[in-house]
């Protein structure tokens, strides 16, 4: 067999018309961990995790979320090495499975990210306000439903339009967004630590202890539903991944910035949970963290006890407030983002309509995903506000059992898409055992919290009514009819455009397979691997590539070439 080698590169960007080299390592770090919102995610979580039933063991639960989310993270940068496409869990997922899985695993993107919208929306819409009480324009308008949304419309308009201009500027922005996050959870965490050692700490406080990060004593229940709510505040770095075709390195950096993200996350995270239970305490009165008057902002509910009356503590209220509104929109951005490219991918392997394919001729990003993502959120955020602003406090919950089914999808794909290649130790646990334990780690919470939260007394609102739809919980509905909406628009696409679903755009193969160089030629009927639909996938004994024809090894680059005469 004459073969001849290629030196391995890495592989090169898919030529979506996307900026290629606008984000290195640092950009896409920062890009990643900006996603997640940090300060908006503990201020919206944390109280839930404590009151949903952790209480002094909330640090152990951002330290168990935190271990499928590093597994996935492992996936998804061993999968870009792979194919550094900007689709991610949808070309991947598709890649692996086929079609139907591949889009239902682009849609769960989508669709948490919609969600997700709707909420952030209402956290800068009402924070807009809040941080102008704080700096003296005396108001009320954050309690005002139809003032914040105003506002919180305009947020998603301003950050639409960002993300429209191009990803070099939405980057830039956030590198001074996540500065104010980051400068304010370690402020507050100092001064809360200070005070609890310091013995001026409020009633119901405790000092620190190892055994909070452990979950030991917690039943499989309260497990599932806190974990899926912590796994929400770690979500988001997988926009490092989403912008892989705009970094510098598309096979190496995205991948290396998710797992650095996720590391940092996890510091930051221990660090201001373990802070704010042990100054607040775990009670359901006055500031504690189980009060349900505190849940849904517990840097609202602890700032005010935490920094007094001073002036140095009205500027600490003033940073809380400007931290969770940068947070906030930082997020609504960086969410925008990873959708917009999602779309786009789907769109150009035809899995959606081709208006979603278009790029900006100056700015390289793309138009229709981009402004149709930022429609849909706010339509979506209006009808959510429509039918009552306490179902906002049900999307968490509901944006937890999307990111489970498309992070677990993800990691289980990663390990059927290597089957073939995991010959080496290495290998085996990072492309293999890591991400397929992350996966079924997160489909079994998924399981688990859906029980949990289909009771209808999970949730309930400010007069203590069950929060229900079809006289189930909310939080389950919503995310189930989210998932299933997605079934009925892949129906549509396959009856009007049925190219993708038929394998011709996107073809199922695995990480093992050889494919053919170039162009099919003219006249020749190619033959198939059994368990793949990719008709230019070649046989390990070249079998079936034609005369004066290359076949490709797509991870290493190598090529071959069939011999003249059959091997005796």
């Amino acid at each position: 067999m004459a073969i001849t080698e290629l030196t391995p590169a890495a592989p090169a960007a898919s030529g979506k018309g996307l900026k290629a080299g606008a984000l290195g390592l640092v950009g896409s770090v920062i890009v990643g961990i900006a996603s997640t919102a940090p300060a908006y995610s503990l201020a919206a979580t944390l109280g839930y995790v404590v009151s949903g039933g952790a209480g002094f063991k909330a640090p152990a639960i951002m330290l168990l979320a935190f271990i499928p989310m590093y597994f996935i993270a492992v996936a998804y940068r061993e999968l870009n090495e792979a194919e550094p496409d900007c689709g991610t869990t949808f070309t991947w997922a598709t890649r692996a499975f086929g079609p139907v899985v591949g889009w239902m695993g682009g849609w769960g993107i989508i669709a948490a990210d919609v969600i997700v919208m709707a909420n952030l929306a209402q956290i800068a819409g009402a924070y807009s306000f809040t941080l102008a009480n704080e700096l003296g324009i005396h108001n009320s308008l954050d309690q005002s439903t139809g003032w914040s949304t105003f506002a919180g419309l305009v947020w998603i308009a301003v950050m639409t339009y960002i993300c429209y201009r191009g990803i070099e500027v939405s980057a830039r922005l956030q590198y001074g967004l996540l500065g104010i996050e980051i400068v304010t959870l370690v402020v507050f965490a100092v001064v809360a630590l200070a005070k609890v050692y310091g013995g001026t700490a409020p009633d119901g406080s405790q000092h620190p202890h190892l055994s909070w990060l452990w979950p030991g004593g917690l039943s499989m229940s309260v497990l599932s539903s806190t974990v899926l709510l912590a796994v929400f505040i770690y979500w988001g770095w997988d926009t490092a991944v989403s912008t892989n075709e705009e970094a510098d390195d598309p096979g190496k950096t995205p991948g290396r910035a998710a797992v650095i993200s996720t590391l940092l996350l996890l510091v930051t995270y221990i660090l201001v949970s373990v802070a704010a239970v042990a100054f607040a305490g775990v009670g359901d009165t006055a500031h504690g963290l189980s009060s349900p008057d505190n849940a849904a902002d517990v840097f609202n509910a602890i700032g005010p006890t935490l920094y007094g009356d001073s002036f140095f503590g009205k500027a600490g209220l003033a940073l809380l407030a400007i931290s969770i509104l940068t947070s906030a929109s930082a997020s609504t951005q960086t969410t925008i983002l990873p959708t917009a490219r999602t779309a786009l991918s789907m769109a150009v392997y035809k899995a959606i309509p081709g208006k979603f394919a278009r790029i900006h001729p100056r700015y390289l990003t793309p138009t229709w995903s981009t402004i149709g993502m930022g429609l849909v959120s706010a339509a979506f955020y209006l009808g959510m506000t429509a039918i009552s602003p306490n179902i906002l406090a049900a999307l968490i919950g509901a944006i937890g059992l999307q990111i489970a089914f498309y992070y677990g999808l993800t990691g289980i794909a990663c390990a059927w898409f290597y089957r073939h290649s995991l010959g080496t130790p290495r290998h085996l646990i990072n492309r293999g055992i890591i991400p397929l334990a992350g996966g079924i780690f997160l489909f079994t919470m998924f399981a688990y919290a859906l029980k949990t939260y289909a009771a209808s007394d999970y949730l309930t609102d400010d007069a203590g009514a069950n929060v229900t739809i079809f006289g189930i919980g909310a939080v389950a509905v919503v995310g189930i009819l989210a998932l299933l909406a997605g079934l009925v628009l892949l129906a549509i696409q396959r009856m009007v455009a049925p190219a993708y679903f038929r394998g011709e755009t996107l073809p199922q193969r695995s990480s093992a397979d050889l494919i053919l160089a170039g162009e099919q030629p003219i006249g020749v009927e190619p033959i198939t691997l059994p368990d793949s639909r990719e008709a230019t996938v070649i046989a390990p004994d070249l079998g079936n590539l034609p005369r004066g024809a290359e076949a490709v090894d797509p991870l290493t680059g190598e090529r071959f070439i069939r011999p003249e005469k059959p091997q005796k």
